[in-house]
């Protein structure tokens, strides 16, 4: 299925009154929605001075402003859209069909539409401006003003829980660099990106999600975990995509680590498994358990209407890398999956570890492994 929408239709008329009741979360809106309309493309120099990573730098920058967002007892949104409620209920049921329909690989209808901007039907005739114009029309979500049902669906939904723009312009970022990428020199490149396309989507769905009031640890610690396990799951993804990306022309492993096995780009396309491509996939695998091991905590501090899909992503997520280990790390040739048994035999231990809360606090350091 595929969406099929102008981005230059005319907005629906919606009329608001921006009451800003919370005084630190209206100063952050008003923050991030008033960046520069002219776009550059950002570059990331690999070290800092101090020698911590820039790409460190901007994602803990948007990780520490979304937590600040959240406050759900004294929360009050910066605008009220007004729709009708049949427009509104119609709306919704618009979006649980396409749910419905993507719910193995799409968790929001937005990120869908951003993503089929690049990888869809339409994906041949992408361009720097298109992308342009849907960053454009993402302002007016957060302003009250949407283009059409789906996007009025994300403006109720900002009324009513404290998202952050950010991350939203970040997937679109997201979205630019896959354009214009094929190769990953290093780690740091890579890990960027799988912050913009999938790292955004645990900083957008946390203030939805809620936080458990029992919980002692920081906000920003919640916020870390859910990168955490974005970064996981999209390393995962690239793990067991391999062999199709290459058919595609795409390498995403970092091209600094091939070498550091003795392969190159050559032996990707070649798609021949030998033992130093092994080797090379155990390193790959460890990173990526090395997420979700750092997710864990996080999602156990998650409302607990909230916790069970969340470890439920862990548990199926770890289950592929698990299946290409099965494969004798075949990834070029072999798409590993987790079948349907395997998923449905998951939620039982998904959900008893979805029912408490760990006793023990997360190191608010911010960490990664390279």
């Amino acid at each position: 299925m595929s969406l099929t929408f102008s981005l230059e239709a005319k907005p629906f008329i919606i009329n608001s009154k921006r009451k800003p009741c919370c005084r630190r979360y209206d100063v952050i809106r008003s923050e991030l929605t008033m960046a520069p309309k002219h776009r550059k493309m950002t570059m990331f120099p690999q070290l800092s001075k101090q020698g911590v990573s820039i790409a460190d730098l901007h994602v803990q920058e948007v990780v520490d402003k979304q937590s600040q967002t959240v406050n759900f007892d004294t929360l009050c949104p910066s605008f009220k859209p007004r729709f009708e409620p049949s427009f509104l209920n119609d709306a919704y049921e618009m979006c649980r069909n396409i749910c419905a329909e993507y719910a193995k690989t799409f968790y929001l209808v937005w990120c869908r539409r951003t993503d089929e901007l690049v990888d869809g039907p339409n994906a041949d005739y992408m361009s720097s401006a298109v992308l342009d114009r849907w960053e454009d029309r993402l302002d007016d979500i957060f302003n009250g003003h949407p283009y059409d049902m789906l996007d009025a669906t994300l403006t109720d939904t900002i009324s009513k829980f404290p998202l952050d723009i950010k991350p939203f312009r970040d997937m679109i970022e997201g979205m630019r660099m896959d354009t214009r990428k094929s190769r990953y020199k290093n780690f740091e490149e890579l890990y960027l990106y799988c912050y913009y396309v999938a790292g955004t989507v645990g900083l957008m769905s946390v203030p939805i999600m809620g936080i458990a009031p029992e919980s002692l640890i920081p906000a920003q610690n919640v916020y870390q975990s859910a990168l955490y396990l974005g970064i996981g799951n999209q390393l995962t993804n690239i793990l067991r995509d391999v062999g199709e990306d290459a058919l595609r022309g795409r390498v995403y492993l970092p091209e600094d680590e091939l070498g550091e096995f003795g392969l190159c780009d050559k032996d990707v396309f070649s798609r021949k498994v030998s033992e130093r491509w092994k080797e090379f996939m155990k390193q790959q695998i460890a990173r990526a358990r090395f997420y979700f091991n750092s997710a864990e905590e996080g999602a156990s501090h998650l409302d607990k209407a909230s916790r069970w899909p969340v470890w439920s992503s862990l548990i199926l997520y770890r289950k592929i890398l698990d299946a290409i280990e099965e494969n004798e790390y075949d990834n070029l040739t072999k798409r590993a999956y987790v079948g349907r048994t395997k998923k449905f035999l998951s939620l039982p231990l998904a959900y008893s570890r979805s029912l408490s809360i760990p006793k023990t606090k997360l190191n608010p350091s911010f960490t990664r492994l390279i």
